[in-house]
């Protein structure tokens, strides 16, 4: 087989660059390990930042996105029981967020491609990127059969990879000599899905002295929500009635706000660590999304650093294709980098403001809420916190 750009992952940031490059006339092959309905059920994150929505809807994927999607001009802060909304478009010019899952978008963009893209071939599992320095990069892959077991194998000449394909994938160990940055947190999330609808409009951050919890929603009438809880916590451990009892615990606030209960439908426990590799690129392979970074999910970053990428790399081909020039496509990594520790510095902040170290001490507890009420009574500081939640220009 031969392309001109082999995508490894048919995960957001796959899907979408190989959209992207099919808009700017570039022709791609995408290899996804997975069969199409692990991709298309597979549970990620659910908020997208307003270029996130915007590179969406330019490129044609964001019509059931805007029918269905939330648009979210807000947050709400919860701390010693009170209460206090960050308002997204005063704070920013008009900035919102959207409330959409990664699956949905993954399935609009799988819809798109299989009707007008180029090549996407589910249980493909890439075996190894061969000829990154040369100008006739090579992706050995394996086809058919559950997850490229028991198929036959096969060879994709590319002029460019890019690997897509998470912290796990075979791209980043194909990056000789890369650097690495990493912290691991002592907790993780225990997050479950429920059928009941929201109890509020909009996402509930709370910080309280037994720890973090997260109100947040996929639909009108489904609810997902987190509790901080120690990092090696089995999620089965924790019975149904005493996840609801914990959440209302720490969202407890000083009015008549109360907390719906529901049945539950799924429950999982998410780690919680800051990764980044560089640089994002060796040779003609170059790395996108989780394979190149990741950031605790408390700044809803994620999804949406993924997106910064591929755009910035789907620009540098596009001006390649029309200049000749590789300047661009030299400048990827520095370019994406520096959006990338944005992200990780504010994941981190909000992460360390929200939750409760297992070994933080009173004066620590002190300062945590010092700096909630910094920004329930700062407009600059909730303008800070409002400009980076809502997302940091792309490129």
């Amino acid at each position: 087989m031969r392309t001109t750009v082999g995508i490894i992952g048919a995960g957001p940031a796959g899907l979408l660059l190989a959209r992207l490059l099919h808009n700017a006339g570039i022709d791609s092959v995408v290899l996804e390990s997975r069969d199409r309905a692990y991709v298309e059920r597979r549970q990620r994150a659910g908020i997208l930042e307003q270029g996130t929505v915007d590179v969406l809807r330019a490129a044609g994927a964001g019509d059931r996105m805007d029918r269905e999607g939330l648009r979210h001009d807000g947050i709400e802060l919860r701390f010693d029981r009170r209460r206090h909304r960050v308002d997204f478009p005063a704070l920013t010019g008009g900035r919102s967020v959207m409330v959409y899952a990664q699956t949905e978008v993954c399935k609009d963009l799988i819809a798109l491609q299989l009707e007008d893209g180029g090549p996407l071939l589910f249980e493909a599992e890439a075996l190894a990127v061969e000829g990154a320095e040369t100008d006739r990069p090579r992706i050995r892959f394996r086809h058919g059969g559950a997850d490229g077991a028991g198929g036959t194998e096969d060879v994709l000449e590319c002029d460019y990879v890019v690997g897509c394909d998470g912290f796990w994938g075979i791209a980043r160990t194909a990056v000789p000599d890369g650097r690495t940055f990493e912290r691991t947190y002592p907790f993780g999330w225990l997050g479950i899905l429920a059928d009941v609808a929201p109890s509020h409009d909009e996402l509930v951050y709370a910080r309280h002295d037994r720890g973090f919890a997260l109100l947040s929603m996929r639909s009108p009438s489904v609810s997902r929500l987190y509790l901080q809880v120690p990092a090696d916590t089995d999620a089965d451990s924790w019975s149904d009635d005493e996840i609801w009892a914990e959440l209302e615990r720490r969202f407890e606030t000083d009015d008549d706000w109360t907390l719906r209960r529901g049945p539950i439908t799924q429950k999982s426990v998410t780690p919680m660590r800051s990764y980044v590799h560089e640089p994002m690129r060796h040779g003609r392979l170059f790395l996108a999304g989780d394979a190149a970074h990741i950031v605790p999910p408390t700044g809803a970053k994620g999804l949406n650093l993924a997106v910064g990428d591929v755009v910035t790399l789907a620009r540098a081909l596009a001006h390649r294709a029309g200049t000749g020039s590789d300047a661009l496509l030299d400048a990827y990594s520095a370019t994406c980098l520096r959006r990338v520790w944005q992200a990780e510095r504010f994941s981190y902040d909000m992460t360390t403001l929200l939750h409760r170290d297992p070994a933080a001490t009173p004066f620590e507890d002190r300062l945590q809420v010092a700096r909630l009420d910094r920004i329930a009574s700062s407009r600059a500081a909730e303008t800070d916190l409002a400009e980076a939640y809502t997302g940091f220009p792309i490129g």
